[in-house]
């Protein structure tokens, strides 16, 4: 198997690690704008079955000339890049799956559903953690049980070490954290889709070795599955977990205008209160030796052969120490790899389809399971 990964930061790096472990991956492709200094754990691959390429994606006929030849392509890119490389990947016949991060894009790209069934190829957008992993562990329980009548998403990733006020590390983007803040929020209630203010619907939530956390709901993390589950099932929700007091401190922020967009006049400056914050919280909250975790938990009510039951799924993923790589690229980079494996390998039908729609279940905790990332279930 040949592989592309476009993207060469914290999760391109790791999808490109994972499949750099499988033995019947031939090559790798790593491409960026700037690969001159790779992560320190891809650094033993180079000059092996690892090559980096300098690569614009902007550069339509560079991609597509980048994207030949190989089984599957994962993008690491930001969201507004997907659509564009879906169209490249079809072109080229190569697999592609991506990380997602706009609902309406994932929408366009299944509708290339039928260019990519006459390539012979699959598209899968949204195969990160949250979209993705909560996806496919949520279809995994749906499909175990009679009749749905809830779903329940928690996600958050933390700190091993906090410290207060906040209580939180930058694993990713703070742009996108404070997008999950203060973009709508989709659920289902009473079978409809419908939006939710963020940092609402606050409750405690408990972990064995963690305690109590908190869980809010967020944007961003379930993408599209109300829609295809309205009517069908009464109740879904995705709420993001952090440590207690952590929703109410940035709700304040919030409140007061510190996350709006739009300028306001400080001594004759034009000024973002959005990246006024940012500039503050990142040098805060941005930790390169700070060791994170990533908590997770899928809750699927329903009636099995008449009988309420529900199916649980829990992971609690750590930083890696001897490879510095963090619990969030783990968790996000290694799905990605285990989406584009699985993709090349046959056991994904060809056309567009988001994960729950076409990732089989066990077979990917397995895949997850081979890199260490324990996802336990349980039913009762």
């Amino acid at each position: 198997m040949k592989f592309l990964v476009l993207g060469a930061g914290a999760q391109g790096s790791a999808c490109a690690f994972d499949l750099l472990q499988r033995p019947e991956v031939e090559r790798v492709v790593l491409a960026d704008l700037d690969v001159n200094e790779p992560k320190g754990f891809l650094k033993p691959f180079l000059g092996g079955v690892l090559d980096v390429l300098t690569l614009d994606a902007t550069d339509h006929v560079a991609v597509r000339n980048a994207m030949e030849n190989v089984d599957g392509v994962a993008s690491a890119l930001p969201y507004y890049f997907n659509l564009d490389m879906t169209r490249l990947a079809i072109e080229s016949k190569s697999n592609f799956c991506d990380l997602g991060g706009n609902t309406e894009i994932v929408d366009r790209q299944r509708e290339m559903t039928v260019e990519a069934e006459e390539q012979y190829v699959s598209v899968v957008p949204d195969c990160g953690l949250a979209p993705g992993m909560v996806n496919i562990l949520a279809q995994g329980g749906i499909d175990a049980l009679d009749q749905t009548a809830s779903v329940k998403i928690y996600v958050g990733g933390l700190p091993q070490s906090p410290e207060p006020p906040l209580n939180y590390q930058l694993v990713y983007s703070l742009e996108g954290v404070l997008d999950y803040y203060t973009t709508p929020v989709l659920v289902l209630e009473d079978g409809r889709v419908v939006d939710k203010e963020p940092l609402t619907g606050l409750e405690t939530v408990e972990f064995d070795g963690l305690g109590e956390l908190e869980a809010f709901l967020t944007a961003g993390g379930i993408s599209r599955m109300p829609y295809r589950y309205r009517g069908l099932i009464p109740s879904m929700s995705y709420k993001t977990l952090r440590y207690p007091g952590h929703c109410e401190l940035m709700k304040s922020m919030r409140n007061i205008g510190l996350m709006d967009l739009e300028p306001v006049e400080i001594k004759g400056n034009s000024v973002v209160p959005r990246d006024l914050l940012i500039k503050i919280l990142d040098t805060k909250l941005r930790k390169p030796l700070g060791e994170d975790l990533v908590v997770m938990r899928v809750v699927i009510a329903g009636v099995l052969d008449g009988s309420p039951r529900t199916v649980t799924y829990e992971m609690i993923d750590y930083y890696d120490r001897d490879r510095e790589i963090t619990a969030m690229m783990r968790t996000t980079g290694y799905s990605l790899a285990a989406t584009a494996y699985m993709q090349s390998a046959g056991l994904i039908p060809k056309g567009a389809h988001t994960p729950s729609e076409c990732v089989p279940t066990e077979m990917y905790i397995q895949q997850l399971a081979e890199r260490g990332i324990v996802i336990k279930r349980s039913e009762n």
